[in-house]
């Protein structure tokens, strides 16, 4: 193994790796409920921004209006994107908030 300066910076990127993945693993336990249109659509997603369940209440299926559910659909959607990428900031914000990466905003 390295010693010195360079040995410090390998351990010190060993144990980022390592907490990097233990965050990894947490988040995807999290859960973010998001909900549109009065409640008419509800969707939760994890830590990973994957989305794991939808709810679509049956009054807002109209054949003869399609557009509005699928309006719907991509807010939740985005919605729920939006909130799990600020739970990941978070997240990983409090880890590494003092880490300076030029190009990486945490």
């Amino acid at each position: 193994m390295l010693d010195g300066p360079m040995g410090d910076l390998l351990k010190k990127a060993q144990e980022i790796t390592q907490n990097m993945q233990e965050k990894q693993e947490e988040l995807a336990k999290k859960r973010v409920d998001v909900s549109v249109g009065g409640e008419m659509v509800k969707m939760t997603f994890n830590g990973k921004q994957e989305a794991l369940a939808i709810y679509i209440d049956p009054e807002v299926i109209d054949p003869a209006d399609v557009e509005t559910l699928q309006d719907l659909i991509l807010s939740a959607v985005n919605e729920g994107i939006r909130q799990s990428q600020k739970l990941i900031q978070e997240e990983v914000g409090k880890q590494f908030g003092g880490l300076k990466i030029p190009g990486l905003t945490i």
